[in-house]
């Protein structure tokens, strides 16, 4: 972390702020210093671990055959451990050549296979390589580590194939109580982790037994070794086989390394002498990785780191570190949280034990500083103006500006950190782009066959981040046999022939089947080979399922109205065989009678609105309109029911009322019991001119006479079908010559939403209307002023006019 930039004395700067850019100066100087002398450090222990596991000898005499080597090559020492941990070619020799895309070889015969597009390299994990070979990758590895959980990872990575089969790794790091902590794991989830990251000191816990003793523990029968060990994790057989090693540093155990095995195999002499070796070789990575200086923070911290965790910015908790006199003389970090970072590249909790000058050396004597000590001595909250912060990522320093906001906590302080640079800010919308799309970004360098992803990636395919990214050739296990052909033909085309690469496809999770979409091109060298692949992975998997259930919708519904249309062409042919509509008036007796019958607006259904007008054996006139619930083939086939029922009573002698109470007890004794219908029926006696009628709870007829519209008073009558005991009585109407009886159904007075009383008026009005315009006359123009746009329901109306007497010719002229 750097103040604000200092300038020279042609500036025109106090001299002490010169004096503190010398300072500043000096520090970075010694600091770069220490960072090489940490990796030359780093290097040489690893190559001495090397040695010592190779040849089973003592770290002094590795030291010694190191420089005996060195000295005979006339090489440096850096130099010669490079050699031996592989990363120098010896004897002039040359790494293989790149075969050509689409090659034919035992090496790329699959199209899921790395090396059929990748340079020369290590073996893969999954291939079969001897122990001399695995102990090799193992120790260049480990020489790049610099914490325990990326050595754990490491350690899963390189054993993970044959010949070890390691399904997971954990190391246990002892302190001076005895107590066990959890320095890194790898393959055992965050879960498990938790549980086991502080193991006290009791019997019957194998890594105990094995710091204790200083002696590897072969745990092979998980029935036998549970009576003995509390086995870690759920299921106890959750691992068939588990090795725990002790890692000696100094002639001391200080942790044990821990490789766990759904392989139910013992471990063969080759194998165990083989795990030892790279139990030697951890000694020296435990020695270099960045670990906590051991002391004991407050009783908060725990509390703190574990909110710190969840912080998506940078944060610390810091505690003073004060002089013989008092004074503040620097500040210890027991808190971190992951986007943290030191100018030597160090994040989050790697930060935790280490002093605040030793990871921003440029922070003495700045405001920032001063707020530090202000926040701690009178309990005000700071907050600094923007000021240069220099970072280091991927090795490479970089500027950023940020502001400081101080509060104090206890006897300690919590300081956050907000990015305010243009860079930061985009890092920051390219993380809640990939958040809020659900989509995440690959990398693939051909050339050193390293992967890389962001970390959206893990999420979606429901990766643990402590195994890594996933290799090309472990993808065919996770996708659906049925899309792996046209997956690999898009891949080939992608790395054969640089072809770009947008493709759906299936990818089985812990959580279930995922839909995802993956868009990749190639990055080519001047040759034109694909050096580097650049990828975007989408989870669509949201998207899709709503896309099926919508789709399964649309079938479903597609087949109802189909349904529904087949329905209505029966129920409308069975309609038109049961109630023909006549093409002209009809001559009953002495009156004219009319009808019409308007189907609803709706394609799907057939109502059972009906009527009946027919001249009787004894010359009367028998009327009658019904309207049946519902619609559909039901409703038509209660409706023939009634109206050939009533015709049949009426005709055979029975009374209006008489018709009404046994179409009632019909409608209660159908095979649902549920139908229920409205009548109104009438006897027209031409003799008397006397309309005798019933009704069932049915709209009032209305009666239009000299131009004036009268509803008639209806007799008592209940709803057929609703109850079994109910009353009808009958009414009487002299029918006058000129006069307009009209009886109808309710689809020509029901408006949704609209009171009963409504539509009635509104009749009442078309009638007076139409009436003084010369009569009734067609029907057709009373249902134009009457039915609306949509029309919801079917309508039935007939009308019964009596015609007036014609005036006696007296002979006058």
């Amino acid at each position: 972390m750097t103040s604000e930039s200092v300038r020279d004395e042609k500036s025109g700067v106090e001299p002490d702020v010169v004096a503190l850019a010398k300072v500043v100066a000096k520090l970075r100087a010694e600091n770069e210093r220490l960072e090489q002398l940490s990796s030359t450090t780093a290097v040489l222990e690893r190559a001495k671990g090397v040695l010592m596991a190779r040849s089973d000898c003592s770290a002094a005499a590795a030291y010694e055959h190191l420089t005996r080597r060195a000295r005979t090559a006339g090489r440096t020492l850096i130099e010669e451990c490079w050699i031996v941990l592989g990363d120098l070619p010896q004897s002039g020799a040359v790494p293989a050549a790149r075969k050509a895309p689409g090659a034919a070889g035992p090496e790329g015969g699959s199209v899921f296979d790395p090396v059929r597009y990748t340079r020369a390299g290590p073996p893969r994990a999954g291939a079969h390589r001897t122990h001399a070979e695995v102990l090799g990758s193992v120790g260049e590895a480990l020489a790049r580590v610099t914490g325990l959980g990326e050595l754990a990872g490491t350690l899963l990575n390189h054993l993970a194939g044959a010949p070890v089969h390691a399904d997971a790794v954990m190391v246990f790091l002892s302190t001076p109580d005895g107590v066990l902590n959890l320095g890194g794991h790898a393959g055992v989830g965050a879960a498990l982790a938790a549980q086991w990251r502080s193991v006290p000191p009791v019997r019957g816990i194998a890594a105990q037994d094995v710091v204790r003793r200083g002696e590897a523990v072969w745990l092979e029968d998980p029935e036998r070794d549970a009576l003995r060990y509390h086995l870690i994790g759920e299921p106890a057989d959750r691992w068939s086989t588990r090795a725990w090693l002790p890692v000696v540093t100094g002639g001391t155990v200080t942790a044990a390394l821990g490789v766990l095995r759904t392989v139910d195999a013992p471990f063969d002499p080759a194998l165990r002498e083989l795990l030892r070796a790279v139990a030697r070789l951890c000694a020296g990575s435990l020695h270099m990785c960045d670990t906590p200086d051991g002391r004991p923070g407050p009783p908060l911290t725990e509390h703190v780191q574990a909110v710190f965790d969840a912080l998506m910015g940078p944060a610390a908790l810091l505690t003073p570190l004060r002089s013989a006199a008092g004074d503040v003389e620097d500040f210890r970090i027991d808190a971190a949280a992951p986007q943290s970072v030191d100018v030597a590249g160090r994040r989050g909790r790697q930060l935790v034990g280490l002093r605040v000058l030793e990871c921003y050396p440029t922070m003495a004597g700045s405001s920032a500083w001063h707020g530090y000590l202000h926040t701690l001595e009178t309990g005000q909250p700071y907050q600094s103006e923007p000021f240069a912060y220099e970072e280091v990522v991927a090795g490479v320093r970089r500027q950023s500006v940020y502001s400081v906001r101080v509060a104090r906590l206890g006897d300690s302080l919590v300081v956050c950190w907000t990015g305010h640079d243009t860079e930061t800010r985009q890092r920051e919308l390219l993380a809640d782009l990939q958040r809020l799309g659900n989509l995440g970004w690959t990398d693939w360098n051909l050339a050193t066959d390293t992967v890389t992803w962001s970390p959206q990636v893990y999420d979606i395919l429901a990766r643990d981040r402590s195994l890594g990214p996933m290799r090309l050739d472990e993808l065919p296990r996770h996708l659906l046999p049925e899309d792996l052909p046209d997956f690999a033909r898009a891949i080939q085309a992608l790395l054969d022939d640089g072809a770009p690469m947008d493709h759906l496809f299936r990818f089985a999770t812990a959580a279930g089947v995922k839909h995802l979409r993956v868009v990749a091109e190639t990055v080519p060298d001047a040759d034109g080979t694909p050096v580097e692949v650049h990828g975007v992975i989408q989870d669509l998997t949201a998207r899709r399922r709503a896309e099926l259930a919508l789709l399964e919708s649309q079938q479903a519904v597609l087949a109802q109205r189909n349904v529904l249309q087949t329905e209505r062409l029966v129920a409308a042919r069975l309609q038109h065989a049961l109630l023909p509509l006549p093409t002209q008036s009809l001559n009953l007796a002495d009156l004219r009678v009319d009808v019409a019958y308007l189907p609803s607006h709706d394609d799907l259904s057939v109502g059972g609105d009906w009527y009946s007008a027919v001249e009787m054996p004894d010359g009367c006139v028998l009327f009658a309109v019904g309207d049946v619930a519902g619609h559909g083939i039901d409703a038509v086939a209660t409706m023939a029911q009634l109206r050939f029922t009533a015709k049949g009573m009426v005709f055979t002698g029975s009374s209006l009322t008489g018709a009404l109470h046994r179409l009632n007890t019909l409608l209660l004794h159908t095979p649902d019991g549920h139908a229920t219908a409205t009548m109104v029926l009438g006897r027209y006696d031409p003799t008397e001119r006397c309309l005798t009628w019933a009704q069932a709870g049915h709209p009032p007829p209305l009666l239009l006479r000299q131009g004036k519209p009268e509803y008639l008073t209806p007799p008592e009558g209940v709803l057929l079908g609703a109850t079994l005991r109910p009353s009808y009585e009958e009414a009487t109407c002299r029918i006058e010559p000129g006069d307009h009886l009209l009886m109808y159904t309710d689809g020509l007075i029901e408006r949704p939403g609209e009171h009963l009383d409504a539509g009635l008026d509104r009749l009442l009005e078309a009638a007076r209307s139409v009436s003084t315009r010369g009569g009734v006359g067609s029907l057709d123009t009373l249902l134009a002023r009457l039915l609306p746009d949509e029309q919801r329901d079917d309508v039935c109306l007939l009308s019964v006019h009596l015609p007036p007497e014609p005036v006696p010719d007296d002979g006058r002229v």
